[in-house]
């Protein structure tokens, strides 16, 4: 798998392989990653969630092991093996905390369904003082049991850790199976945790470049069903979508302002590729970039007066600022290693995830105040990083050892885990915002 830059520099070699149509859907995908834990972190915190009462012995959902798989994907805690639970309490009444600091706990989970599962009930506690640390019911209404415990480990990861958790939310990503000139692809959106695959699109020809909007109701993404690159704008609910963009030449690489109003996106409309803003409503482009070189990859500041983006400027790739109010105030970001692209900014606006060039092609993350940047990842091939909503994560496409497949970072780089596809190639995913509330 090549280290792409989007739109830009192998864009188009990219992509010239092109077979016929284009079906848009709302339906299961065949195959869900899977989870290999690479790299764990040392002192993870050891916390207990035991099976949760009004459950039946392997039902389909089972929310305890959800939540328990959920902290385990955070990096900051290590739950308990099922196995060495000499008491299964399904309420607080019910604890007996001299036994789970033999086992040395140090936070207990225990619930239980409500109602003919019309509800889940549960209580965090800490062992070592037996004090409750939260206790809530949660409804289960037009939910699906797993969405309900991914709710569930959110609340619990927030009162451990102080940071909002991000189990909630949803990945997108492209899947392609086959070989040239044969491939097939789909834009897929999964839980946070690689379950509940859901094909959104799929085509013989190319599709790319999935960018959630805001308010994580619909994606933008790059297709090529009609041989040449247009963007498109789809919501997930029912499937509808329209094109935004097939300008003559390159379309490529969108990305939703802060607002949900505007896309940013790299056009080729003189020849030469350089970045656009289009107004989402009344179709009115902006050209942001003039200059000779190849700009390409924009990505918003939170703010959305500013956009980062990869330019070849100087001679090789590097990341750019660049001021929407004057578009003339541009400002080189990188200067360390030889190339550093596809740049993307973390949620509270203070760090900027890239790939940079350092033995292979890795994940790096920049401390935008000091500018030092550390390098996340040791893969070879590494490419498309996407942050968590609370920052706390990055996702990401690596293609070493075979067939490409998902990786997750945490952003101080302690804990790498491997999302891998039964089948086929997985590549450029995008992390969800959090669902609206």
């Amino acid at each position: 798998m090549q280290i792409p830059t989007e739109a830009g520099f192998r864009l188009v070699a990219r992509l010239l392989v092109l077979g016929a149509g284009l079906a848009v859907m709302v339906a299961p995908a065949r195959a869900q990653l899977r989870l290999d834990i690479t790299e764990g972190v040392n002192d993870a915190v050891p916390v207990a969630v035991v099976p949760f009462g009004g459950q039946p012995e392997g039902a389909t959902t089972d929310v305890a092991a959800v939540v328990s798989g959920d902290l385990r994907l955070s990096g900051r805690f290590a739950p308990l093996d099922r196995k060495d639970m000499v008491t299964r309490p399904t309420s607080g009444a019910q604890v007996r905390f001299e036994d789970w600091r033999l086992l040395k706990a140090d936070y207990i989970v225990v619930g239980h369904l409500d109602g003919g599962g019309s509800a889940v009930s549960f209580e965090l506690f800490n062992v070592q003082t037996g004090q409750s640390l939260l206790s809530q019911q949660v409804p289960v209404g037009g939910q699906n049991l797993r969405a309900v415990a991914h709710h569930i480990s959110d609340l619990v990861f927030e009162r451990l850790t102080g940071i909002p958790g991000a189990f909630s939310t949803r990945i997108a990503y492209v899947s392609v199976e086959g070989k040239p000139p044969s491939r097939h692809y789909k834009l897929v959106v999964a839980d946070a945790d690689g379950f509940s695959p859901r094909t959104v699109a799929e085509s013989n020809d190319p599709l790319m470049s999935p960018a959630w909007a805001p308010d994580g109701q619909s994606l933008a993404y790059v297709s090529f069903e009609t041989k040449a690159s247009a963007i498109y704008v789809q919501r997930l609910a029912t499937g509808e979508r329209r094109r935004v963009s097939a300008r003559a030449g390159i379309n490529g690489a969108p990305a939703y302002s802060p607002d949900g109003a505007r896309l940013a996106l790299t056009l080729s409309r003189d020849g030469n590729l350089d970045i656009y803003v289009l107004d989402l409503a009344s179709q009115a482009l902006t050209r942001i970039t003039s200059n000779d070189a190849i700009d390409t990859e924009a990505a918003w500041t939170p703010d959305g007066k500013s956009l980062y983006f990869t330019s070849d400027r100087a001679g090789n790739a590097q990341i750019y600022r660049v001021n929407l109010a004057d578009p003339s105030d541009v400002q080189r970001v990188t200067y360390t290693n030889g190339y550093n692209a596809r740049p993307r900014v973390s949620p509270d606006g203070t760090a900027l995830a890239m790939v940079t060039q350092d033995r292979g092609y890795r994940i790096g993350l920049m401390d935008l105040k000091t500018r030092n940047l550390r390098l996340l990842t040791n893969g070879r091939q590494d490419e498309s990083p996407s942050f968590a909503p609370n920052g706390a994560v990055i996702i990401y496409a690596s293609g070493d050892n075979g067939p490409g497949s998902l990786a997750m970072v945490s952003s101080d780089g302690r804990y790498q885990e491997r999302l891998r596809s039964e089948r086929g190639d997985v590549r450029e995913p995008a992390w969800s915002p959090y669902p609206p509330r």
